[in-house]
């Protein structure tokens, strides 16, 4: 691919010139020489460059490149669609489904025995949580159990996607009320999932997956809604 697809001389210039991650840039003073084109310019396509996540820039660090992720670009387009339109997310929700059960065999085939151990750590955790008198919503560990099954693929796409959800589930407050049966119920199922894999068990922990991602589905009550009919928890 011709980089002079990109329509911006800045992201060009990264990409010809080979940088690596890590690797620190010329100033802009240096770089308008360099390209050709004014500072001001070069500032606008910067920006553009630091909100895709490809490179780093600070008065005492000054400009350097980063490792690529389709994470920033695709969460400030969904953070976006969310604020025009909460219904977004279902929409999002179910391409999460989609890709899961897709990618589940392949990414379950690459864990480690150490994958399987944080797995369990984080079952044993939420548990705890929800075992506390003044219960609390286990929802760090819920984000970091699923991104952790799908963290090893070879694929920053699919990964930023389900990325991007979970940044999403907490944009629209999921995160935040919730039913302790609700809790039990997908806490249950993350254990049974956990057990299923470290048992090389890969069509039941597919199984659970799609029954507990329905969950989700059924709990059918608007956010604004949520805060009067749903036990808040701290």
């Amino acid at each position: 691919m011709s980089s002079a697809a990109l329509d911006s001389e800045f992201l060009c210039y990264v990409v010809e010139q080979g940088f690596e991650p890590g690797d620190r840039l010329p100033s802009l003073a240096d770089l308008s020489a360099q390209i050709g084109i004014s500072v001001g310019k070069l500032r606008e396509q910067l920006e553009v460059a630091r909100t895709l996540g490809l490179v780093e820039a600070s008065p005492r660090r000054g400009i350097t490149r980063t490792a690529y992720s389709f994470l920033p670009a695709v969460r400030l387009s969904l953070l976006t669609a969310l604020m025009l339109d909460r219904s977004y997310f279902d929409d999002f929700s179910a391409l999460r489904v989609h890709l899961e059960t897709a990618y589940w065999d392949e990414a379950v085939a690459l864990l480690t025995p150490e994958d399987h151990a944080q797995l369990r750590s984080l079952v044993a955790g939420a548990q705890a949580k929800l075992s506390q008198q003044r219960i609390q919503i286990p929802s760090p560990e819920h984000r970091e159990l699923h991104l952790t099954i799908f963290r090893r693929l070879n694929n920053p796409f699919v990964v930023g996607l389900l990325e991007a959800y979970w940044d999403a589930y907490e944009a629209v407050e999921l995160n935040t009320y919730a039913d302790i049966h609700y809790l039990q119920q997908v806490w249950d199922y993350h254990a049974r999932i956990v057990a299923a894999i470290e048992a090389g068990d890969i069509v039941l922990g597919k199984q659970l997956l799609v029954e507990h991602m329905q969950l989700l589905s059924h709990r059918g009550i608007s956010i604004e809604s949520r805060q009067s009919e749903l036990t808040v928890v701290a």
